[in-house]
């Protein structure tokens, strides 16, 4: 019997230890929580105000914290773009992707590509991010002018259709028409002038900007 209540004793030291750590985690989480706060309300002011060093020892400072911080990643890679420091911008973006690949960080990586040059990546990029997320018309334009840079001008073309059919407004039928006639495709340009002419006429139709992608960086 004396055994029994050494047994339970011991149980309950163990239980009651067992929540004190419990809480103590829990205390490290929310200061660690409100750290990494304060960390990123530093580096948005800091991006915002083009205080680019200061940003980037807060951002540095959050993946210290937490080394699998995907947004922290792909902000620091849109820091280093916007200095052009390219080569710094692809390894974050590529981090990124790696940890979680989202069509935000796979459109920004892919337009680091294009700045620098590497179309077939920029291409793979694009593709990758339109797999993740292809409503957004500025998607497909960016894929497109890759394409164009490939060569790939059926490709180019059926990007461009697709921009259209989602952001159906002068900008994106303009810039269609434009490429059709740049290419000598003047039936298809003929179609496109007659359904922007349709557009202008239309009572209901006004300005839209095409929808971005967030984080776009050049």
């Amino acid at each position: 019997m004396y055994a029994l209540l050494i047994v339970a004793g011991f149980g309950a030291l163990a239980y009651y230890n067992m929540h004190i750590r419990d809480d103590e985690f829990a205390n490290i989480s929310r200061r660690v929580g409100d750290r990494i706060g304060k960390l990123w309300d530093i580096a948005h002011q800091g991006m915002r105000e083009n205080r680019f060093l200061r940003a980037e020892k807060a951002l540095l400072t959050i993946l210290k914290i937490d080394e699998k911080n995907a947004a922290a990643y792909n902000r620091l890679g849109i820091l280093y773009a916007k200095q052009k420091e390219y080569r710094d911008a692809i390894d974050c973006f590529e981090i990124a992707s790696s940890i979680e690949p989202t069509a935000s960080s796979l459109h920004n990586l892919g337009l680091i590509y294009y700045e620098t040059e590497n179309y077939e990546k920029a291409a793979v990029a694009f593709e990758q991010a339109i797999k993740l997320e292809d409503n957004l018309a500025a998607r497909h334009l960016a894929y497109a002018k890759v394409q164009d840079k490939l060569g790939n001008n059926k490709l180019m073309f059926q990007e461009l259709e697709r921009a259209a059919k989602l952001e159906p407004t002068k900008e994106t039928f303009t810039l269609l028409l434009h490429t059709y006639k740049e290419h000598g495709m003047l039936k298809e340009a003929r179609r496109i002038a007659e359904r922007l002419k349709r557009l202008k006429r239309s009572p209901k139709a006004r300005a839209r900007r095409i929808l971005r992608p967030r984080r776009v960086v050049v």
